[in-house]
């Protein structure tokens, strides 16, 4: 018995170190295998560098001294009064406490003294040098009450230019401000390139859309940082012709770039996009000060003011609020001091369009451009005039049935603030990312359902936001000046909300049918007749060879392609042609046709980024259809001949042309 235990115990013990033995080798063949694995990556590391583990604790100290930093600031600004004594230097810099609201200047200026040696007595000497101090006094007065002048109420260009003459300071500091902003800007977007260069196996497609991307959010960071000319100026149409028509044709900066991903690409859009809906807000005590400077007590108005704004934009920023009688709306509080940063920057915009003329020698003089973006951007700042605004569109759009216009508490407004009726919608940006979104998990039926569903709703904002330019194209002659997606809301019951009355444009009645015309001529393909329209419309110059211009035109464009009867081409692409001639032979492009265009074009971008076979003039031609004919004119009887006798080139009846005329009609 102990000899069979004794055996057990032996084989146990055996067993065991075989086991270990086992367990080892295995172990270490797994560690070889592993070592064999990792030593490319060794290598690539080695040659390259492993800056993963650095650039981490890098990160991390990074954000642990920006909460520090942002720590320190808030109690400095708290303890030291900051943003007070911020306030008070800037009023210095700018002289403020030197203007007059009751400036007047002298009907006669001094003139600077003349040298007076006549062979006189000491006494007569004497008199003359008390008179010529008394001449010196009186002068640089004068030239010190021109300090006291304060900033023009209204955009005059002239007392613009003899402001700031005399603060040329402020000018040179603005100008310092932008060119370090767009060098910085430069600088980051190299580094980013250099950076892409030297990261080893990576895709070249994940890098193309990270560098668009990236240079997106350098761009929108850069017109954040640059204030709310720069952010808001690009969207003013009022800045009639070439502002407008070059705003356009480039889409150089600000927030209009975001609207329109099919030109600049989805990832430059996304980065852009924040420039609609993520403007810094200025503080809530600000605000609530000018509430209360322009219309007294809050509680005497107002029973609730959201703590948070909802929406801040380039010139002001919204907080939901509540009446005494129980209305819900929203109060519109104008950014302080804007007025004086904003006719700075059309000044200094100004200036740089002087130079261009001389360097370029042109005849026309380019700083009238900016005299109108000046006026159109003053105006803005005035809440009293996009109340009235508003009122007017109301009125005049008020028994279109897909339209919804919020109506205006003219006892809440003043000119820094603005109170209207609290409008409940979605906005087409947020749509937008839904439609777009790619986070929807396969299987998830109500996900994708609710995707497909912001899709229709999306779709059917459009097709009433094209409806709705023409209506107020060739219907009410009042357009809205900025119709930009952010300003845009689809209700609950399916209709289309607008928002932003700061500038609107009115239209003669001629010029309504020329715009009809031009649009039937351009589902056409007539570009000879889409002239004619346009020299109605003053927007062909006196003298230009319009055969040449129609040539340029078919040369560009051909002849338009239907595809089931609807014409094949994006509304962007002939928009794009167009400019291209108008900029070529100087086309004077007003404003309510560059207005509607616009408004048209980035409509069809944010359709197209929901559903790519979506087409503008499918949208917009029956609309056109039914006013030819059920309006009977004689304007209209004309563009209904030309609709229906089409000929080609080779002078051959288009009969597909009037077969869709008919079928649109039909429906």
């Amino acid at each position: 018995m102990a000899l069979t235990t004794s055996l057990t115990a032996s084989m146990s013990v055996t067993s065991l170190r075989e086991s270990r033995v086992l367990k080892t080798t295995t172990y270490r063949r797994k560690q070889r295998v592993k070592q064999q694995q990792q030593q490319p990556q060794r290598r690539v590391q080695a040659f390259f560098g492993n800056f993963s583990h650095f650039g981490d604790v890098v990160r991390r100290d990074m954000d642990f001294l920006k909460k520090g930093v942002q720590r320190g600031v808030e109690w400095a600004n708290e303890t030291f009064r900051i943003p007070q004594a911020k306030k008070a230097v800037d009023d210095v810099v700018w002289l403020r406490n030197l203007e007059d609201p009751n400036f007047s200047p002298p009907a006669q200026p001094p003139l600077w003294p003349q040298p007076y040696y006549p062979a006189l007595s000491g006494m007569d000497l004497m008199m003359a040098d008390l008179k010529a101090l008394e001449a010196y006094v009186s002068y640089f007065y004068y030239q010190s009450k021109k300090w006291s002048k304060p900033l023009p109420e209204a955009y005059d260009a002239e007392e613009v230019a003899d402001y700031f003459s005399h603060r040329p300071h402020v000018v040179a500091f603005r100008l310092l401000e932008v060119f370090s902003s767009f060098a910085s800007a430069a600088i980051r977007i190299r580094m980013a390139g250099l950076k892409k260069s030297l990261r080893p196996g990576s895709s070249k497609d994940i890098d193309d859309n990270l560098s668009q991307y990236n240079f997106g959010m350098v761009l929108k960071e850069t017109m954040l940082s640059l204030g709310p000319t720069f952010i808001k100026g690009q969207n003013v149409s009022q800045a009639y012709q070439y502002a407008s028509y070059m705003h356009l044709l480039a889409d150089a900066v600000g927030q209009s770039l975001s609207t329109r991903p099919d030109i600049i690409g989805p990832e430059i859009s996304k980065a852009l996009s924040e420039l609609h809906d993520q403007i810094p807000p200025f503080p809530r005590p600000l605000a609530m000060k000018i509430i209360e400077e322009e219309l007294g007590s809050i509680g005497s108005f107002f029973s609730y003011i959201s703590e948070e704004p909802v929406a801040a934009a380039s010139f002001g920023q919204v907080y939901r609020g509540c009446t005494l009688d129980g209305s819900d709306v929203a109060v519109k509080v104008q950014r302080p001091n804007l007025r004086h940063v904003v006719v700075r920057d059309v000044y200094i915009l100004r200036l740089g369009l002087g130079l261009l003329q001389k360097i370029a020698k042109r005849k026309s003089d380019p700083r009238l451009y900016a005299d109108e973006l000046g006026k159109g951007l003053v105006g803005e700042l005035d809440y009293t005039l996009e109340a009235a605004n508003a009122s007017q569109f109301l009125d005049a759009h008020s028994h279109f049935s897909f339209m919804q216009v919020p109506k205006v508490f003219q006892h809440l407004t003043r000119k820094r603030v603005l109170t209207m009726e609290w409008m409940v919608g979605e906005s087409s940006t947020d749509l937008l990312s839904i439609t777009t979104s790619s986070s929807i998990k396969h299987g998830s039926k109500y996900l994708e359902r609710q995707k497909v569903d912001a899709k229709r709703r999306l779709l059917d904002l459009v097709n009433k936001g094209v409806e709705a330019s023409l209506t107020q194209l060739l219907e009410t002659g009042m357009l809205h000046a900025d119709p930009h997606p952010g300003n845009l809301r689809y209700t609950a019951s399916g209709r289309i909300g607008f928002l932003d009355f700061g500038l609107l444009c009115r239209m003669e009645k001629k010029h309504q049918f020329a715009m009809l015309a031009s649009i039937v001529h351009i589902v056409n393909g007539d570009w000879s007749s889409l002239l004619q329209a346009l020299t109605e419309m003053d927007v062909v110059r006196p003298g230009t060879n319009i055969r040449r211009v129609t040539m340029d035109l078919e040369d560009a464009l051909g002849e338009v392609e239907l595809k089931d009867g609807i014409p094949d081409i994006k509304f962007s692409r002939v928009l794009g042609k167009i400019w291209s001639v108008a900029l070529k032979y100087h086309f004077r492009m007003p404003p309510y046709y560059t207005l509607v265009l616009r408004s048209l074009a980035s409509l069809e971008g944010l359709a197209v980024a929901a559903d790519p076979s979506f087409k503008t003039f499918e949208a917009a031609y029956p609309f056109v259809v039914r006013k030819l004919l059920t309006e009977n004119s004689a304007e209209t009887r004309k563009i209904l001949h030309s609709v229906v006798v089409v000929l080609n080139r080779k002078k051959e009846f288009r009969w597909e042309r009037l077969a869709l005329f008919m079928r649109v009609g039909a429906t």
